[in-house]
């Protein structure tokens, strides 16, 4: 199987005898084991061992891993099912039966398993009503009971104690300003397991917050939907759980932000911004234009060209991980960058020279003449609306502000959402370089700077897991594809560990969306496995972590 792998030098090895070797397990994920007995290693590499092609567009995107079964559930898109795999030999999955939800909404969007018991996010139809989470026996597949929750329930996970599902209700508008407009509220759902009875749901909403739209724009967090409140505005995405379960902390995608949430009550106690990234530090550039193969242009060619530009990157985080250090929560984000630019009614996407008529404001922007063309920064792609109706222009109509779409990278931040890390510009230098795809190729071509001007590589999913005393996170890369490994266990000086692509060309996984990691003492072969759903090949890649010591 073709792939491609990138480690960083290896330091000096320590000796250490093979039996002590074979007893090391990875731990958990979410970097909360603190076993004083386990060694730590040196650094990991990974493998592709095994894999199960869906055989369609969107055939594997979530996954999540029953230990005692040891079966794979993986979400499948192209069908709005739930694809069973037998994971007993990680090498040869194999499908072992199907969840069809049909009757209970129009698709899967999200899995997450306790326990043996297996709870799927299931979208409405039409996805702006209530949604449906339902829970099934991961052993026989059968249905033990359903709630309903918010409008289109988009991640779901349980507690650590397994007690408690949490839900994040995107609640995405149809449209902005049409005939039949509904835009529902974004919410989160606290459900009580309750097994052996009957659920129990709370809802953690964001109505307090309404009529403080302008406050909150104020403090850096976007409302901008035409005609929307706070509570239609904010779209949860993806949630992270503290270790005692109490406390969950959700990526709010849209409004650059994140939702701090107290479980017990279904509260939401905070909003906090994220703020924006500055692309013109040395180590914080990207390339920005896929025809920068020529000097002040509108007609260039693709070129690899990473360097500072004097653009602001808004994080829009996908993914969030949680994990602790030293008895401190940092929290990780998958910094992909989304634009509401596919409502009927309202597209904020454009690009700096479309949006630039006037051109850009000198005394801001050196250069600006040139700056504008399309081999510097006239073809990236930035908001109309960076925050509530400003469009980022001084009075006499130049541009005097850029906002890109996502980071092109992964941060740390700490419990009160400071951020402590940023990867830089690394993610776009560790992949320039790839034998098996083009610089910035898109998950479906394999052309060079395709999403140069686009948000990158496109940061998507991310998982975190303790080995000994380290913590590493693992990143997906949705555009380019495979996955960055980065040792995260001194938050503020996160390294660069190892990547791995298993794409070749427009061949091969491509996509990756979601990933889950098995530990070791989980793992039907012992090892540790992480499961990659690469939603655009619909292939499921089983990979093997392994530990040098």
């Amino acid at each position: 199987m073709p792939i491609f792998s990138l480690s960083a030098p290896p330091t000096p090895l320590r000796l250490m005898s093979a039996a002590i070797l074979a007893a090391t397990l990875l731990t958990a994920c979410g970097g909360d084991h603190d076993d004083e007995e386990e060694l730590t290693p040196r650094t990991l590499s990974m493998e592709k061992i095994g894999g199960y092609n869906g055989g369609a567009v969107g055939a594997a995107e979530i996954t999540a891993f029953d230990a005692a079964s040891k079966r794979l559930f993986v979400v499948n898109g192209a069908n709005g099912t739930v694809d069973v795999l037998d994971l007993a030999a990680p090498a040869t999955p194999k499908l072992v039966g199907t969840i069809n939800v049909s009757s209970l909404g129009k698709g899967v969007n999200s899995v997450a398993i306790h326990d043996g018991l297996v709870a799927l996010a299931i979208e409405a139809d039409p996805k702006t009503s209530p949604g449906t989470v339902a829970f099934y026996n991961a052993a026989d597949l059968k249905l033990v009971n359903s709630v309903k929750v918010g409008a289109l329930p988009d991640m779901l996970t349980f507690t650590p104690d397994g007690r408690t599902v949490l839900v994040a209700n995107e609640g995405e508008p149809n449209s902005y300003g049409q005939a039949g407009s509904v835009d529902p509220e974004g919410s989160i759902s606290v459900i009580t397991v309750n097994r052996g009875g009957t659920p129990s749901v709370a809802t953690a909403d964001f109505r307090a917050f309404n009529g403080q739209e302008a406050a909150l724009r104020a403090q850096g967090i976007r409302i901008y939907g035409p005609g929307a409140s706070a509570a239609q505005d904010i779209e949860p995405e993806y949630i992270a759980v503290s270790e005692d379960g109490r406390t969950a902390y959700v990526t709010l995608q849209e409004n650059n932000a994140v939702a701090i949430v107290d479980v017990a009550t279904a509260k939401v106690t905070a909003i906090k911004p994220l703020g924006t990234k500055n692309h013109n530090v040395v180590g914080m550039g990207l390339d920005a234009s896929d025809e920068d193969g020529g000097t002040n242009t509108n007609s260039g060619t693709p070129a690899i060209k990473i360097a500072p530009q004097p653009v602001k990157g808004m994080y829009l985080p996908d993914a969030i991980a949680r994990f602790t250090v030293d008895g401190n929560t940092y929290l990780i984000t998958a910094n992909e960058g989304d634009a509401r630019a596919d409502w009927p009614g309202f597209n904020e996407e454009t690009r700096v020279r479309t949006h630039c008529t006037a051109g850009l404001d000198p005394t801001v922007f050196p250069d600006a003449a040139n700056l504008i063309l399309d081999s510097n920064l006239g073809r990236l792609r930035i908001t109309t609306t960076p925050n509530g109706g400003s469009a980022g222009k001084n009075a006499a109509g130049q541009c005097n502000e850029l906002y890109a779409f996502g980071a092109r990278s992964f941060s740390i931040w700490d419990s009160n959402l400071t951020r402590v890390y940023d990867s830089g510009d690394e993610f776009e230098k560790n992949t320039q370089s790839l034998a098996n795809v083009k610089f910035n190729a898109s998950n479906d071509n394999n052309d060079l700077d395709a999403r140069s001007a686009s948000k990158g590589p496109e940061p998507e999913g991310v998982v975190v897991g303790r080995f000994g005393k380290k913590t590493y996170a693992f990143i997906g890369l949705e555009r380019v594809g495979g996955v960055m490994v980065y040792d995260v266990s001194k938050p503020s000086a996160a390294s660069y560990v190892t990547y791995l692509n298993t794409r070749t060309a427009t061949g091969g996984d491509s996509g990756p969306e979601g990933l889950a990691l098995i530990p070791a003492d989980k793992s039907p072969n012992g090892k540790p496995l992480l499961i990659v759903g690469n939603e655009t090949s619909g292939t499921t890649a089983i990979l093997q972590v392994n530990l040098s010591y």
